[in-house]
């Protein structure tokens, strides 16, 4: 029989690194809190007959996002055999309220201390046997990270889960709350298990009535009608709502409990992170330094290291090495030459102008990894949260945003944990705004090939996204759709540490080796149709094969759409097709260049397919070539994510319409104002950009319509040391 182990804990507590360690998985970890939003099982390493479950980080049982009542769900149902409870050992204050919460589920539970090398590193100590009897579960210390301790920690578990140990009831509170939640228990009783019936008692006391519409077996009104009373008597008594009067209690409680169980290091000197906090957190000099980290990560990966490593496998691999092989080798077998042009101007054109740019990809996903496992982004996230409380955002929509920079899916699946509807959707809207890995190949295509390398193109394009979010949130938050009072960002910043190096690589890997994945399924079907198109066409009557690109289907579908894209300086069939072909995968643009431009048949000099390319763009139409793919509506993918989480159609094609139009508006803007100042020229274009600039001005300045602030009422449990 399968035995279901879940892992419980606060966000940010090490819970998917334990996870990956007990089951060998490799599921995205980072240092910030809600990188997990979803439950995920693995099967435990030599134990088929186990099954771990990785749950959603929570503060406590009183859910508030999406993503802490999948877990609260799960463990309320009585699914698992037996609960890790997963404990940072540098924040034991604040993780024991959820642990003192588990217990009441009761399940067999087994506590966790993670982080012991940090506490050890203060010159603290936790007394984990004291713990132990204190809590009536076992207590285990273990790193995570370094593996250490889970022998003991599973076989601790394995143990509770067979016996069926359930944490014995403590007794926690002041005699008259108690005096409550047993007047409480009375009032159900036989309407809840009653191993759980003290739990239910308190959440009900709390205010939290999820649970009445199931209750069978009791009489409803005069339950409610007692509870009502009971909690009534109980907040006269101590003169304060009942739920802060249970979270006041409860943390007295771990109080004197931390004082029993840990001993403070003597050292009271400012630790490392405390002097590293100093400076790149400081007022002044934050931003500064997070601009310099964003030049130096592209510089790095799209201009420097990663532009060498691409233009080898640009101009050698995919210009002189695989095409004149497999040409040489289709000649050898006679091939017709319809399938070898299939085969070279089309599969290995389109796939391998993508490809090439795999280098760039890995160099900069391992140096995200890094600034990532360091606990750098999770500052960078705190440093934007000043710049986004100034406009009314929350600082929370960042961390989404961070993680879209991998990948669009996962970044809006992240929105999860924003309490705040309105700001939930604007988030899922404005993510994908950020350059994610699918858009490095454009970025690195028009910074390398259309620009010479310049340094500050690429960063920039981390920057306009930024700039987007920013723009997008005002003018949203501005109309009655998303107008109101944003959520409280509440953050724990993590210490640094040196990322391990099997993180990075497993994280860059997971990243690249997706990409990769990719070329060889939606890119080598796209480049293929993209071959077919542009190679038939219909002339006297039938479809035949045309000699010219230009003559074919694709040529006549860019050409009828190419007047759209006019005004931003591309008004060319190929790019209007590029772009087309980059809504199902970004890479496609550059898988569709390759094609039109035939890689394969410039291979004596790989160089000479960009510099056909760069003779269709000025440098303004590149650059409004670049907004326009970077800003407007995603890949496939991330589109049926913004429909699973936004749930709704119409939402959907809002955030498809809003972000198109919005990357058009930009891309207009820069390219017609950019033209009339670099030509001192004036069109009846510019006067439109000027117009429409001075209207998103309008948009920005106007004043945010009035409206019912409503009170966000969040549980102390969640306010231990927190930012923002």
């Amino acid at each position: 029989m399968t035995q279901k182990i879940a892992i419980a804990g606060n966000p940010n507590s090490g819970k998917t690194t334990l996870f990956n360690a007990l089951t060998g998985a490799n599921q995205t970890v980072g240092n910030w809190p809600g990188v997990t939003v979803e439950k995920k099982e693995g099967t435990l390493r030599g134990c088929k007959d186990i099954t771990i479950v990785d749950l959603p980080g929570i503060y406590s049982l009183s859910p508030y996002s999406p993503e802490e009542r999948v877990a609260r769900s799960y463990l309320s149902s009585g699914m698992p055999d037996a609960v890790i409870n997963i404990i940072d050992g540098a924040n034991l204050e604040r993780n024991l309220y959820l642990t003192t919460q588990l217990a009441e589920l009761a399940i067999p539970m087994v506590a966790a201390i993670n982080m012991m090398d940090v506490v050890q590193k203060r010159g603290e100590k936790i007394d984990t046997r004291r713990l132990s009897q204190e809590l009536g579960i076992a207590v285990v210390e273990i790193s995570a990270l370094k593996g250490t301790g889970l022998e003991k920690l599973i076989k601790e578990a394995r143990a509770a889960a067979d016996g069926g140990t359930i944490p014995a009831v403590q007794k926690i509170f002041s005699t008259p709350l108690e005096e409550a939640i047993g007047a409480a228990e009375a009032a159900f009783a036989g309407a809840f298990p009653e191993a759980t019936a003290r739990w239910y008692a308190v959440k009900l006391l709390e205010g939290d009535e999820k649970f009445i519409p199931a209750v069978a077996d009791v009489d409803k009104e005069a339950a409610l009608a007692r509870l009502a009373s009971v909690r009534q008597a109980c907040e006269e008594k101590f003169d304060d709502d009942m739920e802060s009067i249970i979270t006041g209690q409860r943390y007295a409680y771990i109080t004197g409990l931390i004082d029993k169980c840990h001993t403070k290091g003597a050292n009271g000197a400012p630790s490392a992170t405390d002097r590293i906090d100093a400076v790149v957190t400081n007022r002044w000099l934050a931003l500064p330094i997070f601009a310099a980290v964003i030049f130096c990560v592209y510089g790095i990966a799209v201009t420097t290291v990663g532009a060498f490593v691409t233009d080898w496998t640009n101009d050698v691999l995919f210009g002189e090495v695989i095409p004149p092989a497999v040409e040489g080798f289709l000649q050898s077998l006679g091939v017709a030459a319809w399938l070898k042009s299939l085969i070279l101007n089309g599969i290995i054109g389109g796939v391998g102008a993508v490809l090439g740019f795999v280098p760039q990809m890995f160099v900069l996903f391992a140096l995200l990894a890094v600034l990532e496992y360091s606990g750098y982004m999770a500052r960078v996230a705190f440093i934007m949260d000043r710049i986004f409380r100034r406009f009314g955002l929350s600082g929370k929509s960042f961390i989404p945003m961070i993680v879209a920079t991998g990948c669009g899916v996962p970044g809006i699946m992240a929105s999860r944990t924003i309490e705040n509807e309105h700001d939930r959707r604007m988030t899922i809207i404005t993510a994908t705004f950020m350059p994610c890995g699918a858009k490095l190949p454009i970025i690195a295509l028009i910074a390398g090939s259309l620009f010479g390398g310049v340094w500050w193109v690429a960063p920039s394009a981390y920057f306009i996204g930024i700039a987007s979010i920013v723009i997008s949130g005002l003018i949203l938050k501005k109309t009655m759709l998303f107008a109101g009072e944003s959520a409280p960002f509440v953050m724990e910043l993590p210490d640094y540490h040196m990322p391990s190096l099997a993180n990075i690589l497993c994280s860059t890997w997971e990243r690249g080796w997706s990409f990769i994945k990719k070329a060889g399924t939606v890119i080598l079907l796209s480049t293929i149709f993209v071959w077919f198109a542009s190679n038939f066409g219909y002339a006297d009557g039938r479809i035949v094969m045309t000699e010219e690109l230009s003559h074919g289907f694709l040529a006549a579908i860019g050409r009828s759409v190419a007047w759209i894209f006019a005004p931003l300086g591309w008004g060319t069939w190929q790019s209007s097709v590029a772009a087309m072909t980059g809504l199902i995968a970004k890479e496609n643009v550059v898988g569709t260049f390759g094609v039109l431009f035939g890689i394969a048949e410039t291979s004596e000099d790989g160089n000479e397919i960009w510099t056909a390319l760069a003779a269709h763009y000025t440098p303004l139409a590149a650059y409004s070539f670049l907004i326009f793919n970077l800003l407007c509506a995603p890949c496939f993918a991330a589109i049926g994510a913004i429909k699973r989480e936004m749930n709704s159609a119409k939402w959907t094609w809002f955030a498809i319409a809003y972000q198109t139009a919005y990357a058009y508006g930009a891309a207009f803007i820069i390219y017609q104002l950019g033209t009339a100042a670099v030509d001192k020229s004036f069109t009846g274009w510019t006067a439109g950009a000027a117009a429409l600039l001075l209207f998103t001005i309008f948009l920005l300045l106007r004043p945010a319509p009035k409206t019912k602030t409503k009170e966000i009422k969040k549980s102390a449990a969640a306010s231990a040391p927190q930012i923002g």
